[in-house]
């Protein structure tokens, strides 16, 4: 064994060893002997299998990093019982299984792919995000694999390839936004390059104030001049929108004028600097902008119609002028994505102004949404979803109900929460 031994530690890769020494070897006590043995782009593929056994997981770890390694032997390791063997398999395989060529079907690539998949679903967090990081840009990625980590309920595994994988279709990523999806993940899509206007058009349904942010400062998403027009109708109040949207490329004059009407000092500088602007264009801005200064106490739309959240407390109001406005009819429009009819339903049955309705959804008060919903004579699961598909809550923070379908909170506790969102200085 020593002579053995001396001429493997010695002869470095390419020195031939027979399959019975190199199994003697495999078997050696001394486990930086095992690891180099693991370690090595030669050793026969039988023993780097033999190996997935072995007690020590700087061994197996060894082997999980081994692009020699038969994918028998990675699935295996797909399932051992360390993260970190895991972890190394899971950095090795994500690169690998991009490159198996046309020669690795059938049965080589099915085991690859199937080692994979159990990566992907592996219960710790870290396993996940290494391969997404590593096939987030990856154009010939599995897609299975993508779309499970794209519904990943942790961002730092969900996000990178949301935000990156050209793999993801529209179908793919229309399904997440509006299975109500978290802020995370909206963010994230809102970052793509190129974001179509289908997609577009949903991230602005959802009313999730970060993603459509950062969606308008996005230059290469595709917004339409519709969509455009019913996002400027709600950023008066929304500081945060103000700056991308005056930055917006092809900003049409009637956009310019109303953004004119309540935007800073400073951005109404920048919009009247535009470059894009045609001089005519740039007079109707500087009208506004004189109008306004010679009016400062006039409302920022005073000229515009009837906004959307106006519109939709007109229909509520005839709703429920013939006893049609039910739990369903507002539990159905919030499924639908309809914002604007919930809160102003909300606020009808609670004797409160749409306006400060619209803020306890903005400002995702969780507990204001659900003294309104009982207010409202909703159940506390309704609540639930108003919660989590209007005011895009994260999971954790939601008044969830409790005993089957009753309010977590109080009814005094409830009362409280309403006379507080009914404050106007609140």
């Amino acid at each position: 064994m020593k002579k053995l031994l001396d001429r493997f530690l010695k002869g470095g890769e390419g020195k031939e060893f027979t399959y019975e020494e190199a199994r003697e070897l495999a078997r050696h006590e001394d486990t930086s002997v095992r690891r180099e043995l693991a370690d090595r782009g030669d050793t026969k593929p039988e023993i780097l299998y033999f190996l997935t056994d072995d007690p020590s997981p700087e061994v197996r770890s060894a082997i999980a990093k081994n692009k020699a390694t038969p994918h028998q032997a990675d699935l295996r390791l797909a399932k051992d019982a360390d993260e970190n063997v895991r972890s190394d398999l899971a950095a090795k395989i994500a690169r690998l299984a991009p490159h198996l060529n046309s020669d690795d079907q059938d049965k080589v690539q099915s085991l690859a792919n199937e080692a994979l998949e159990i990566l992907t679903r592996d219960q710790v967090t870290r396993v996940r995000q290494i391969i997404s990081e590593t096939l987030k840009d990856v154009a010939d990625a599995p897609p299975e694999v993508i779309r499970t980590l794209a519904w990943d309920a942790e961002i730092i595994v969900s996000g990178p390839v949301l935000e990156f994988s050209p793999v993801l279709t529209d179908d793919d990523l229309l399904k997440i936004i509006t299975h109500g999806a978290a802020t995370g993940k909206l963010n994230a899509i809102s970052r793509r390059q190129n974001v179509p206007e289908p997609i577009v058009d949903a991230l602005v349904d959802t009313s999730n104030i970060e993603a459509i942010g950062l969606l308008l400062g996005n230059r290469s998403a595709q917004i339409r001049e519709e969509t455009l027009d019913r996002v400027i109708e709600r950023a008066a109040d929304i500081e945060s929108w103000h700056s991308p949207l005056v930055a917006r490329p092809l900003l049409s004059m009637g956009a310019a004028k109303k953004l004119a009407a309540f935007v800073a000092q400073n951005l109404l500088k920048e919009l009247t600097s535009r470059k894009d602007f045609a001089p005519e264009v740039i007079a109707e801005i500087k009208a506004v902008v004189n109008k306004r200064l010679e009016n400062p106490d006039a409302p920022a739309n005073a000229e515009d119609s009837e906004t959307p959240l106006e519109a939709a407390y007109a229909e509520v109001q005839k709703l429920a002028s013939v006893d049609e406005l039910h739990e369903s009819s507002i539990l159905a429009a919030a499924k639908k994505g309809k914002r604007e009819f919930v809160i102003a339903a909300l606020a009808l049955r609670c004797e409160m102004r749409p306006i400060s309705m619209e803020k306890v959804f903005r400002n995702q008060n969780a507990k204001g949404i659900a003294a309104a919903c009982w207010k409202s004579g909703l159940t506390a699961k309704s609540a639930e979803i108003m919660q989590r598909d209007v005011a895009d809550i994260l999971a954790e923070k939601i008044q969830a109900a409790v005993a089957g379908n009753a309010y977590a909170l109080s009814e005094d506790d409830l009362e409280w929460q309403l006379e507080i969102i009914a404050d106007p200085s609140s």
